[in-house]
């Protein structure tokens, strides 16, 4: 039987635990896929190279706010397409040659399952180890929808590599992946439908927040809210049954349900590795499972399911694994995240309904960016700061943006309250330049 100091599970974030320390290590990596995991390959990476084409074709198509004779005349869709995954697919091969090239790591390309305590099944194999790291990630889940399972339906895994940018696509679901495809597409010249079950497009935002991005995506595109698919077909074109008795035809359909953890492809029970009610991996502060010298990070067991919290988590393991008398602890206080939508949105904290629900005092400040010169620059008429504070403590609870730049003006926000600042030294101690973006930032902190 095989056996290694280190075996990771996942080549993703888990990859990058393996830093120049561990050259005297015995590591191994198991990866059935590509090197990169889903953010590099199909997620965070090429979706944003596909969202700042999107953003150029919307800015051409919109020109005439602005007193521009400029047009959007249609795209190349392989050409953006190529242009994405010709920079990225090296990137996943070369991060695998890499690791293969090391003297002191093994790769198996194969998936991987536990039959034991720090014991797996690769391929028929037996391998076994001292501490092993569980970073698999997750991947998109399918509704129990009559009629899917046999249709060519897509998910975020398959949808940005199309052979042809669609006449009519579909997208069921209405968070994050949903509102960035929209625009994608929408700005590329597809036409766009989104089919959502509940009232407001994205859930878990703050209400004003998705408020705003529903009425925006309702003007913009064909948003059914309230409605659900019935039942699916496909015969050259697609045929969705729909709740409230109408049909629609077309020829891409998108499904954006949801996520969910590959603990279930792991067998984790033959490991005694926990894992909670959403299939995630329980972990404590130091990222330790519940089987001795089992570690997780990730999607696997964060259910933020974000890269840079991923990277964090890598990061800390990266020190734990070779320091087990001076562990480190993750802290998940503050975990901001950012939708590439049209307009952007940022989020960090508490939203308002949260606040409320949990009987929390609290200010609320909004200020629009259409009361800053910036905003009058840009023509803008729908983004706005949103500040939530304890009057008492004077910090920030929370902080939500929708507008241009907003996954770039949160970052401010974070660092001030990762610093423990409150709003009155956010806002009058520094010099805010005029007359840039975040002037709106310190209008919305001077109303608190």
């Amino acid at each position: 039987m095989p056996h290694h100091d280190l075996l990771i599970i996942g080549a993703g974030s888990g990859n990058t635990v393996v830093q120049d320390s561990y050259s005297g290590m015995d590591v191994a990596i198991v990866e059935p896929w590509v090197f990169g995991g889903t953010c590099l390959n199909r997620g965070c990476i090429p979706s944003k190279m596909f969202v700042h084409a999107a953003d150029v074709a919307l800015s051409a198509r919109r020109g005439e706010a602005l007193g521009l004779h400029t047009s959007f005349d249609g795209v190349d869709w392989p050409a953006i397409r190529d242009r994405v995954f010709g920079r990225i697919d090296p990137i996943a091969a070369g991060g695998r040659d890499y690791r293969v090239g090391l003297e002191n790591v093994t790769v198996y390309e194969s998936s991987a399952r536990f039959t034991g305590e720090r014991c797996v099944d690769i391929d028929g194999e037996e391998v076994s180890a001292d501490q092993i790291v569980v970073a698999a990630g997750g991947r998109p889940v399918a509704p129990d929808l009559p009629g899917l399972a046999g249709v060519p339906f897509h998910t975020s895994d398959s949808i940005m590599r199309l052979d042809e940018l669609p006449d009519h696509l579909v997208i069921l679901g209405g968070g994050f992946i949903a509102i960035e495809m929209a625009h994608v597409f929408e700005a590329l010249g597809s036409r766009v439908t989104i089919l959502h079950r509940s009232e407001l497009l994205l859930r878990g935002a703050d209400d004003s927040v998705r408020e705003r991005i529903t009425d925006i995506y309702a003007k913009r595109m064909d948003v059914r809210l309230n409605t659900t698919v019935a039942r699916v077909s496909h015969d050259d074109t697609f045929r969705l049954e729909l709740s409230d008795g109408s049909t629609l035809e077309a020829d891409q359909f998108l499904v954006a349900t949801g996520r969910r953890p590959n603990t279930d492809t792991l067998n984790v029970e033959a490991g005694a590795i926990a894992t909670n009610e959403r299939g995630l991996i329980t972990t404590d502060e130091y990222l330790r499972t519940s089987a001795e010298g089992v570690w997780a990070l990730g999607d696997i067991t964060n259910p933020a399911q974000l890269k840079h919290t991923a990277n964090a988590e890598a990061r800390l393991l990266s020190h734990n694994l070779i320091n087990p008398d001076d562990l480190w602890k993750i802290d998940n206080t503050l975990t901001p995240h950012a939708v590439f939508g049209y307009p952007q949105i940022g989020s960090v904290g508490k939203t308002e309904q949260e606040l409320i629900s949990s009987d929390t005092a609290h200010l609320v400040s909004i200020r629009n960016f259409s009361d800053i010169a910036y905003g009058w620059a840009m023509e803008d008429t729908t983004g706005f700061v949103k500040l939530l504070a304890d009057p008492s403590t004077r910090l920030l609870l929370g902080a939500h943006i929708i507008g241009p730049h907003a996954p770039t003006l949160i970052q401010q926000l974070i660092q001030g309250m990762a610093a423990g600042l409150t709003v009155d030294v956010m806002a009058r101690g520094q010099l805010y330049v005029h007359p840039a973006m975040p002037e709106v930032l310190e209008q919305a902190l001077l109303e608190l």
